[in-house]
């Protein structure tokens, strides 16, 4: 039996991304002969001094205990087929360990799903960003064998470093993301986001959008922001909402309408569209700013829409709050869009077939 090693950080079903790139196909791939092991070095302890504390000495004590960790990850590593690592080893500077894989004579798979050669960094770790090289990319990919990213976008970045890439969409479950009929809502229309803290300042990006809908359409709309629940906006009266992995299913079903504001820079153009594919995947409409790989999953006005300006905002999310029944058509051709094109169903094989060429 071929056996793969996920270097990663977070451990199994917290990160989305890891959840979306590689963790959801594991049970598929074991069934086809290979075993799949996750090593991640960041425990629920340390999440809360990275993502929660500004306390310096506790960010660094994760730091020493992850380079500890991967230390132990790789004392066999030369027993495994074949390693995927997911953005960087460790989230320091150091190339030590991708270097020292590399010469292991063993083929690196290098996944990523966003720009990340683009500095952005959260408010809580801006004091050890100096710890970060952003660029550090261009020093893995030419190590690896093979590259798999999210779209178009990354590929070229990629491409300049390594010719040999596979782009390969975040996908969703869609026989676990599915719309839920008769899940009671109490009469408002709800538009809903869904993010951290790390990316609240998206939503905020259009909250003059919200306060004039507010204005208009008064109690009959709310908004709810899930992900970040020490979220406070006064102006619209409303609190985040805390992530919960065993409700995400009926969290986004009780959304009549997502959002996914982003501005238009580089790192917003290496984003998958994997907030805007979750909402479509339930049937409810999806409206994206008209950024990146957004304009490939979405034909304005079909299914979903594509909003350009504070007053398309405004004329798009009246429309959907005005009319039950666009709602409804738009939603379900967002839904038949990640069945035909975004489905982990979809994509499955082309990992399989992927990585067992790679381990001949």
């Amino acid at each position: 039996m071929k056996k793969i090693l996920f270097l990663a950080h977070h451990r199994i079903d917290r990160s989305p991304g890891q959840r979306y790139r590689f963790e959801q196909f594991f049970d598929y791939l074991e069934t086809n002969g290979i075993q799949c092991y996750l090593a991640n070095i960041i425990n629920e302890k340390d999440e809360k001094a990275l993502y929660h504390s500004k306390n310096i000495l506790k960010k660094v004590r994760v730091g020493v205990n992850s380079f500890f960790r991967r230390w132990k990850h790789i004392k066999d590593i030369e027993s495994f087929d074949l390693i995927v690592i997911y953005r960087e080893v460790i989230p320091t500077k150091s190339t030590l360990f991708e270097n020292y894989i590399s010469k292991k004579n063993i083929p690196i798979v290098y996944d990523f799903d966003d720009a990340i050669w683009v500095k952005d960094v959260s408010d809580v770790n801006k004091k050890i960003s100096f710890l970060k090289d952003e660029k550090k990319i261009e020093k893995i990919i030419p190590l690896c064998k093979h590259i798999t990213c999210g779209n178009e976008y990354l590929a070229n970045y990629a491409s300049k470093f390594n010719s040999n890439i596979t782009i390969i969409p975040s996908t969703v479950d869609t026989d676990l993301y599915k719309p839920i009929e008769t899940l009671n809502k109490n009469g408002q229309v709800k538009i809903g986001w869904v993010g951290s803290h790390t990316t609240v300042k998206h939503f905020e990006m259009i909250t003059d959008v919200y306060l004039k809908l507010k204005s208009k359409y008064k109690d009959k709309i709310d908004f709810v922001l899930i992900g970040d629940e020490n979220y406070h906006n006064k102006q619209l009266g409303i609190k985040g909402l805390k992530w919960e992995n065993k409700m995400e299913v009926e969290l986004f079903n009780s959304f009549d309408i997502g959002i996914m504001p982003l501005p238009n820079n580089e790192w917003a153009k290496g984003k998958c569209g994997m907030k805007g594919l979750l909402y479509m995947s339930v049937g409810i409409p999806s409206v994206m700013s008209n950024v990146g790989m957004n304009k490939d999953i979405i034909e304005h006005g079909e299914n979903g829409f594509l909003p350009v300006g504070e007053k398309q905002w405004v004329e798009v999310l009246s429309k959907l709050i005005e009319n039950k029944e666009l709602r409804k058509k738009i939603g379900d051709k967002g839904r038949k869009t990640v069945l035909e094109k975004y489905s982990k169903n979809k994509i499955k094989k082309t990992y399989l077939d992927l990585y067992t060429s790679l381990m001949k």
